[in-house]
């Protein structure tokens, strides 16, 4: 079984909103574990990250143990970088085996083609976002970050992520669907069975016909109102809640 979530947000809200969604998180990390071959972060998991040489956010580490337990029964972890936990370093590789992947992703699972991606800057014209996301994420700038203190440089941080959701939010209101759009145009150009993406904090499930194709078009949603995951068993990817999970 693969599984994808995303848009936990952990760190968002009040020290008890954010603990319940981190132990719902372990929660379902831990049930899923004995039948999961492979898990997707897509992105967001953290409302911030931001990490140095030796110092690390320490109010996730209870997430940080659980993503480490799966990894020691077997478990693949490729983590998506989304716009609010971009400041990995090299932490995730090294001591607990996740891969950090800074582009989206093509992989084939089951025989199905799928397009994995957090779904930040695929807005049509958003190229302001585009040239801050490639600023903030440059060499230069990280490497003036880190310079800072951490108690400072994590609070920065979060002032980032902050400023991050508000901006997305005002780009993503209306009534037109940007990545519903975008899923459209890369299943029907490049014959994706899935298209997986979060940012949008909306759970979708769309499908798309296209000429000689058809195509399944996944958001993720969030987990500050309706946590979920997609979970593919080899012939079909569906979208589900994640306390079911936590139940079977």
């Amino acid at each position: 079984m693969v599984y994808f979530l995303s848009d936990v947000h952990l760190g968002y809200g009040t020290r008890e909103q954010t603990r319940q969604r981190e132990s719902l998180l372990i929660a379902v990390l831990e049930a899923i574990t004995p039948r999961a071959t492979q898990l997707f972060l897509v992105g967001d998991v953290f409302d911030y990250w931001f990490e140095y040489r030796t110092v690390l956010p320490r109010q996730f580490y209870r997430t940080l143990a659980a993503l480490d337990r799966m990894r020691s029964h077997g478990v693949a972890i490729d983590y998506l970088v989304g716009n609010h936990d971009f400041g990995h370093r090299d932490f995730f590789e090294r001591e607990l085996g996740i891969a950090i992947h800074w582009n989206d992703l093509e992989r084939t699972l089951g025989g199905k083609r799928f397009y994995i991606a957090h779904g930040d800057g695929k807005v049509a014209g958003d190229w302001g976002y585009l040239v801050l996301r490639s600023l903030l994420r440059s060499r230069f700038a990280n490497v003036l970050y880190r310079w800072i203190h951490p108690d400072i440089g994590i609070g920065l941080a979060a002032l980032s992520s902050r400023k991050s959701r508000s901006y997305t939010s005002e780009r993503d209101d209306g009534t037109s669907d940007s990545l519903a759009d975008f899923a459209r145009r890369v299943i029907c150009e490049h014959g994706y069975d899935y298209v997986i993406m979060g940012h949008r904090h909306r759970p979708t499930v769309q499908e798309f016909s296209c000429s000689h194709h058809r195509g399944t078009y996944i958001n993720l949603g969030d987990w500050l109102s309706s946590p979920r995951l997609a979970v593919f068993d080899g012939v079909e990817c569906s979208l589900v809640e994640a306390a079911s999970l936590v139940c079977s």
